[in-house]
């Protein structure tokens, strides 16, 4: 069984900086795509920033400059520091990853919050 779990969320003033985790557990052969998504209150979700096996990088517009995704494939986690946060950065913030485990397919973390207020 495979399990994404986030951390790192939190409450932070505008212009802060937060750091969140998302560490993989179970049985992994490899790990392929992953990316953080974020859903505010009333909104769809969406991608934030995604990283490929060759580190290859994308971003949404909003966060460009900001955001930074890094992947450390040796401990089976990605990270997003997030920079010059913005209250309509607040949301909910999810990691997903394409795993090969005892077959392939995507997983979801279950989210941690991130605040953006004074």
């Amino acid at each position: 069984q495979v399990q994404l779990v986030e951390s790192g969320g939190g409450l932070v003033q505008p212009g802060g900086s937060l750091r969140l985790s998302c560490a993989a557990s179970g049985t992994i052969f490899r790990m392929y795509l992953m990316g953080w998504y974020r859903q505010a209150p009333g909104k769809q979700r969406e991608l934030v920033a995604a990283i490929d096996s060759d580190d290859n990088t994308n971003y949404a517009d909003s966060v460009k400059g900001r955001f930074a995704i890094s992947r450390d494939n040796a401990k089976n986690t990605i990270s997003l520091q997030m920079n010059i946060l913005k209250p309509e950065d607040t949301a909910v913030y999810y990691c997903k990853a394409r795993i090969s485990s005892y077959s392939s397919k995507d997983y979801w973390g279950q989210g941690t919050q991130v605040t953006v207020s004074a």
